[in-house]
């Protein structure tokens, strides 16, 4: 059987045409040699998420995006559809966080929820994002900034105080050499009276130099007596102290030795013993009359004086 040419052109064409399509696709990272799951996700913004971007999981590429469609019915979100492999288990619950990568691509990670039910292909995941660097940047430098912008306006306050104060020193210099000129001025007009009265000055500090030689002489005279007259009263003083000091001792001797009353009442036995016996006595005395009165006072009209026991046994509560 004989085929024509238009045949085998027509065949070749279609050839060509399905390997400029399955390599198109493989390049994008399409596998035709694996079976993958279709899953969805739907976000806010996508940024830079693209077709075939990477599905990583713990750092290892387990799928790719299929494809990003704009839902128009629902306040413009983004559908993602994802192609996962077969063997990653996904559960109810398992997150994909979109990250943004350090040259400004986008990617998505999965976040597998562990104890859940099992993912059917078809079901939609949780979606959540990551700040990327691009947006933490701008945190950071926001601050930044707004410190920046007030430091400037600050700086322009200040600026505006020293042309002010600038103004006020021009001025203030220009009085300071008014005043000095006045000042040359008026010592160049009174030169003569200020030489006069400096030398009137020299000549009074040589007439206070002389005065202090002639009044030394004068204080040193007077220091002496000063410290003579001190000297002359401590003597007295310590001559009073002594006698002071002798007349005591003297007292004390006497006392020691039993003379005058003091002494025989510290060294004579006998007249202490009588001193005791003569207390014991009135003590007695003073009991008796308070137990029995009438012994001492009789103011009866009839009758006859009771004079009371000889001895009342209170006459006996103090013995010598």
């Amino acid at each position: 059987m004989k085929i024509s040419k238009e045949a085998k052109v027509g065949l070749m064409a279609i050839v060509a045409l399905s390997m400029l399509y399955f390599g198109f696709n493989f390049l994008k990272g399409a596998d035709f040699f694996s079976s993958k799951y279709k899953y969805f996700v739907v976000y806010d913004n996508v940024g830079s998420l693209q077709p075939s971007n990477p599905i990583k999981l713990n750092g290892v590429q387990v799928g790719q995006v299929k494809s990003t469609e704009l839902l128009t019915d629902r306040g413009n979100k983004v559908l993602v559809t994802l192609e996962i492999q077969k063997n990653v288990l996904l559960t109810q619950g398992s997150k994909v966080m979109l990250t943004s990568e350090l040259l400004g691509g986008s990617a998505l990670m999965l976040q597998v929820a562990t104890g859940g039910k099992q993912l059917q292909q078809g079901d939609t995941l949780v979606a959540d994002s990551e700040k990327g660097i691009q947006a933490l940047l701008q945190e950071q430098a926001l601050p930044v900034v707004k410190n920046a912008d007030s430091l400037i306006i600050n700086l322009n306050r200040i600026v505006k105080q020293f042309d002010q104060t600038g103004y006020v020193l021009n001025k203030l210099l220009t009085t300071t050499d008014q005043t000095a000129s006045g000042i040359n001025a008026t010592v160049a007009q009174n030169r003569q009276a200020i030489a006069a009265t400096l030398a009137n000055v020299n000549a009074l500090s040589a007439s206070l130099i002389e005065t202090e030689k002639s009044f030394k002489p004068i204080l040193g005279n007077l220091k002496t007596a000063t410290d003579s007259l001190k000297a002359l009263r401590l003597g007295e003083t310590l001559a009073q102290a002594n006698s002071a000091v002798a007349t005591l001792q003297k007292s004390l001797t006497a006392l020691e030795q039993g003379q005058g009353t003091a002494g025989k009442l510290l060294k004579d036995q006998t007249l202490y013993d009588n001193i005791n016996r003569t207390i014991v006595s009135v003590n007695k005395l003073m009991t008796n009359f308070r137990q029995y009165p009438k012994r001492y006072v009789n103011v009866s009209v009839f009758g006859k004086k009771d004079k009371g026991p000889a001895d009342s046994p209170a006459d006996t509560t103090l013995k010598f």
